[in-house]
């Protein structure tokens, strides 16, 4: 898996914001078959920061409806990513 495969998009919701300020934890969506490792890896590469650890949680999608029609919304995997202490990402410093 090519490493900018890996990380979808960042998460920027007012969890992730907090996060960020008090524990220097940043949010991603990535892609479902990656694994903690390969998350690690793209991390430290696209961004050049040090990762002192990676959760990862699969959110199940909700089911909605719309009148008859019932449907669901698409699993999606995401990664919370601790940084080494001192170090940040440019890319969320502005939100």
């Amino acid at each position: 898996m090519n490493t900018f495969d890996i990380i979808i998009k960042p998460l920027n919701t007012e969890k992730s914001t907090i996060l960020k300020e008090t524990l220097n934890q940043v949010s991603f969506e990535v892609a479902p078959k990656a694994n903690r490792i390969e998350i690690k890896k793209a991390v430290e590469k696209i961004f050049k920061v040090g990762v002192e650890d990676v959760r990862t949680v699969v959110v199940k999608g909700k089911a909605k409806q719309r009148g008859k029609i019932v449907g669901k919304r698409k699993d999606r995997k995401k990664a919370i990513v601790t940084l080494v202490p001192g170090s940040t990402i440019e890319f969320f410093e502005g939100v």
